[in-house]
């Protein structure tokens, strides 16, 4: 091999060295995130389900449903540093048989409180006004959950 050849093969092997070393999409070590949080750290948009719930994340909130409930939240979902957030929405609890036209709703000021970890989302929700909890969930991005509607 000549000397004209050797230099801009070995410069090159050093920049793929180099470069290569930053891994896939510029992450350390060559680790791709895959945690369902988006660029701005908000909880990833799409269906997120669970045992009796499911919720619809879209980028201004969430519209959950529960067995014999449903559930809304108005703002986007951001995230902390550590994968959590608590934002208020309203809870309105539902019941078998026909709804009535002049039925008002009942829904209450509550917290929505989550924890995520990985593709997981450990979710509590507590009524705003008594602090009562109102139950514990765990749902999973991208599934559609299992819930059974009181009719």
């Amino acid at each position: 091999m000549t000397k004209a050849l050797m230099f801009p093969l070995i410069s090159a092997c050093l920049l793929f060295t180099i470069l290569g070393d930053r891994g896939a999409c510029g992450t350390k070590g060559g680790a791709v995130n895959k945690t369902p949080a988006e660029k701005n750290d908000k909880l990833a948009t799409g269906v997120w389900g669970g045992d009796h719930i499911r919720a619809d994340v879209t980028a201004g909130g969430a519209q959950i449903e529960f067995d014999c409930a449903q559930g809304a939240i108005e703002q986007a979902i951001v995230l902390n540093s550590k994968g959590d957030f608590d934002v208020p929405g309203k809870y309105a609890p539902e019941h078998g048989g026909p709804v009535r036209r002049d039925e008002e709703s009942k829904a209450i000021s509550v917290h929505y409180v989550g924890t995520m970890r990985g593709s997981e989302l450990s979710l509590t929700i507590t009524n705003t006004d008594t602090k009562e909890s109102i139950g514990e969930y765990t749902l999973t991005h991208g599934s559609e959950g299992r819930v059974m509607k009181c009719r």
